[in-house]
């Protein structure tokens, strides 16, 4: 498999857009752009990268907050995120004057994805795993060994379930019975932070292994 990825941390929460995209056919995809949105059009721009649309994990305001205008800076490409998380898009305006941000919109989606599901990225197919708990919505999605989990998995940590919508017990079990599964060889790209593997976090991470 000839996909790449660049992690881009941005905006005030330090949040983890990755640009995942094909070296040779210089033809990506953005997953998670939530804040600096100039920024990331100008990365893709530097690389001389097509994106074909953007993807979201999930669709809280660290997240999703750039998807707005970073879709009018890349000429309307087609956005992409799972239904259940559509009222926490509608919710972003609001969300950006409470943190103090400058304006965000709410995005116009595109395509509302669902579980196993098939999405590609330059002739490259990657699946859609629903794994509710930090959102309802929340969704992973696995290239090959590259999953990317949002806010679900952290290295050593889970996301929040306090938030609206969310469910500790079934964040648990998503990260259980769907990303276990997938085997200790593969790479998680993590929301916020470092990345990890589904081995290490499988042998390490306290809410896993039952020492929280």
């Amino acid at each position: 498999m000839s996909l790449k990825f660049e992690t881009i941390v941005n905006g005030p929460f330090q949040e983890n857009c990755f640009l995942l995209y094909d070296e040779q056919k210089k033809s990506g995809i953005f997953i998670d752009p939530g804040d600096e949105p100039d920024r990331l059009a100008r990365t893709a721009q530097f690389q001389s990268i097509t994106i074909e649309g953007i993807f979201n994990t999930h669709g809280h305001l660290d997240h999703a907050g750039g998807v707005a205008k970073l879709k009018t800076l890349l000429d309307n490409v087609p956005f992409a995120i799972h239904k259940e998380d559509l009222f926490l898009l509608d919710n972003i305006p609001q969300q950006a004057r409470m943190f103090g941000l400058p304006p965000m919109d709410v995005p116009q989606v595109d395509r509302e994805i669902e579980d196993g599901e098939t999405i590609t990225v330059a002739g490259h197919e990657g699946k859609v795993i629903h794994t509710p708990g930090h959102t309802p919505g929340g969704v992973s999605f696995l290239f090959g060994d590259l999953l990317f989990v949002g806010d679900t998995l952290f290295a050593g940590s889970i996301g929040r379930t306090d938030l609206p919508g969310g469910s500790y017990p079934q964040l648990i079990e998503s990260i259980k019975t769907r990303l276990l599964p997938l085997g200790d060889e593969v790479r998680v790209m993590c929301g916020h932070g470092p990345n990890t593997t589904i081995g290490v976090e499988r042998t390490h991470n306290p809410f896993l292994t039952g020492e929280m």
